[in-house]
């Protein structure tokens, strides 16, 4: 009889991304790397639980949501999320960011400074440079600064990121883009006193991510189901996704939809008439349907 494991998502530091499974296993991400896996037959899945507590009535959630948190859970975890506003009296200092996903994805946000970049991995940004640096509520006020002056989103969805990571342009024009609205930024009025400005220090992620030379993927996995499985070699990781290249070609599995489940070991005979994968996988939009017509 196969271990079955309980995976908690991907972690990213200065290092790279790791998967992380119960017990403290790691699994390092790296390209060229296998990645299989299936769902234990006749499994449901499972609440995670909040703040590292077990949900006290392990409730069964929908396969189809990147939260795996019943609605109690999910509720008692965004009462301690910075971005539920209720950490007004956090003294940590914060730093205010912007990101650059594709031609016209770019958002502001913030982020302990004790993370240093961790944030923007966990997003999936290609491209980023820090706007300041201060405490919780200056930050705050400077990110809303942006959103109103400058029309720039605090979300992007990762059905937009995705869409444009294997067109990516060059680095000239990734830099010029975000180089173009940081001036901007700078020049406005009504910046908090207490945070401190940033000059524009570019940092790129496509290596990291390993997207030089990443292809189209034709689908994204709508889901995990009991008794489906996949089995595909690693070409590029960034944020919460992996990029898979199976039998069918280059699917993006969203490892969020990992969590809550029973997990076992999968190999070539698991996967049905060799595809790669069996779970539900929903065709991937044309690489151009998530860019705005423009960032103002």
């Amino acid at each position: 009889m196969r271990r079955a494991w309980t995976c908690s998502g991907v972690r990213w530091s200065g290092d790279g991304a790791v998967l992380v499974w119960g017990g403290g296993r790691t699994s390092p991400l790296v390209p060229g790397r296998r990645v299989a896996f299936g769902v234990v037959d006749g499994g449901v899945r499972t609440c995670v639980g909040a703040r590292g507590n077990a949900c006290p009535v392990r409730a069964v959630v929908s396969s189809r949501g990147t939260g795996a948190r019943c609605e109690e859970c999910a509720r008692l975890d965004r009462a301690h999320s910075v971005a539920a506003d209720t950490l007004a009296d956090d003294p940590r200092p914060y730093r205010v960011y912007l990101a650059w996903f594709g031609p016209g994805l770019v958002k502001v946000g913030i982020t302990r400074v004790e993370r240093g970049s961790v944030r923007l991995l966990e997003q999936g940004a290609v491209t980023f440079s820090w706007l300041g640096q201060g405490p919780l509520m200056a930050a705050r006020r400077a990110e809303e600064l942006l959103r109103a002056a400058l029309g720039v989103p605090d979300r992007i969805p990762y059905a937009d990121k995705r869409a444009v990571r294997a067109a990516l342009p060059g680095a000239g024009e990734r830099l010029a883009e975000i180089r173009e609205l940081h001036e901007r930024a700078a020049d406005l009025d009504g910046w908090p006193e207490s945070l401190g400005r940033a000059p524009f220090e570019p940092v790129d992620h496509t290596d990291v991510f390993g997207l030089a030379g990443l292809s189209p993927a034709w689908g994204v996995v709508r889901e995990l189901a009991a008794g489906g499985s996949v089995d595909g070699e690693l070409r590029g990781a960034a944020g919460p996704d992996l990029h898979l290249l199976t039998g069918r070609g280059v699917v993006v599995l969203d490892t969020r939809l990992m969590t809550g489940w029973e997990l076992t070991g999968a190999g070539a005979a698991d996967v049905a008439g060799g595809s790669g994968i069996t779970f539900p996988v929903r065709e991937a939009p044309p690489a151009d349907a998530g860019v705005q017509d423009g960032l103002f």
